[in-house]
C-alpha cells in the first residue's frame, strides 16, 4: 500500500474555477517524488489540498491507509520562504510544531536536540535567524517542518531563492538527511534539472485546470554521481521532459 495516495483529486474555487481535476498519486516510504510544472496548473492548490488547508469537491487523500481529507494536522508542510521567527532562537524556532501539539517548552526543547547533528545544525541551536546562512536557514526550516510529520513532507519550491552553490550543496544533504531518517518527500519544482537530479518519479502537471500528464521514473540510483547533469542519461530525461511539458517542440529541436 502507498504511504501517501491521493486519488481522483479535483478542486475548483467557488464551484465554478476548475484548478486542477482528476489527479492522481502515489508516494511510498523514501521515496521522494516531484511534481513538475510550469506556472499557474495548480502545484500549490494541489498542495493545500493534500495538507487538509483546501477541501477537494471531488476525491480522497489518504495517509497510512486513512482518510485525511480536508483534515489538516497530519502532512507536514513547507514553503518557499523559511518563514523562521527572527525573535527566537533555532532551538525554539524548531520547536514550535511540539509547543502548538501542547508540549512544555523544556520536554519540546529536549526532543529536537538530537536531530540538529542529523540536519548538520550543531551548534546553532542558541543563535537566532539573521545569524545564519540562506543554507544554513533552510536546514533549520526543514527541521522544524519534519519536527511537524516524521511521515511525509511537502516541499514547495524549498531551494529555489538560493544561489546555484548553495542549492547543490543542499540537494545532496537533504537526500543524505532523507534517506537516514526515512523520511517521503513530495516536491514542487519549476526546475527540471533540480526534478531529475531529486527525484525517484517526476508527475507532470500541465494545463488549466492542471491534470497529471505523464509519470516519469528516474533510474539513476541515489546518491547520484556528481557530475549526473552532464551524462547523456540526464539529457536525455530532460529532452523527454521537455517535449512532453511542451507538445514535442523541443524534441526536433535536441534530436
Amino acid at each position: 500500500m502507498a504511504e501517501l495516495k491521493v486519488s481522483d483529486v479535483s478542486f475548483s474555487y467557488d464551484n465554478i474555477t476548475t484548478v486542477i481535476d482528476g489527479i492522481n498519486i502515489e508516494l511510498n516510504e523514501n521515496e521522494l517524488v516531484c511534481i513538475l510544472g510550469t506556472s499557474g496548473c495548480g502545484k500549490t492548490t494541489l498542495f493545500n489540498v493534500i495538507s487538509g488547508l483546501r477541501v477537494p469537491q471531488k476525491g480522497r487523500v489518504i495517509l497510512n491507509g486513512k482518510d485525511i481529507t480536508g483534515s489538516p494536522g497530519h502532512i507536514s508542510y513547507m514553503l518557499q520562504k523559511d518563514l523562521l521567527l527572527p525573535y527566537r532562537t533555532i532551538e525554539d524556532n524548531v520547536s514550535l510544531p511540539l509547543l502548538i501539539k501542547g508540549e512544555k517548552k523544556k520536554d519540546a526543547r529536549q526532543k529536537v536536540q538530537d536531530y540538529f547533528e542529523k540536519f548538520g545544525l550543531q551548534g546553532t541551536q542558541k543563535k537566532y535567524p539573521s545569524e545564519l546562512s540562506g543554507g544554513m536557514r533552510q536546514r533549520a526550516a526543514l527541521l522544524r517542518t519534519y519536527m511537524f510529520s516524521k511521515d511525509v513532507a511537502l516541499l514547495d519550491e524549498p531551494f529555489s531563492a538560493l544561489d546555484t552553490l548553495t542549492k547543490s550543496d543542499l540537494h545532496s544533504w537533504y537526500l543524505d538527511v532523507m534517506d537516514k531518517i526515512r523520511l517521503s518527500t513530495l516536491f514542487i519544482t519549476h526546475d527540471i534539472d533540480e526534478a531529475i537530479l531529486l527525484s525517484d518519479r517526476i508527475y507532470l502537471l500541465k494545463g488549466k485546470p492542471g491534470k497529471i500528464s505523464d509519470e516519469i521514473t528516474i533510474k539513476e540510483p541515489k546518491p547520484r554521481r556528481k557530475d549526473f547533469n552532464l551524462t547523456k542519461e540526464f539529457l536525455e530525461y530532460k529532452r523527454e521532459i521537455l517535449a512532453k511539458l511542451y507538445n514535442s517542440r523541443f524534441a526536433d529541436n535536441n534530436g
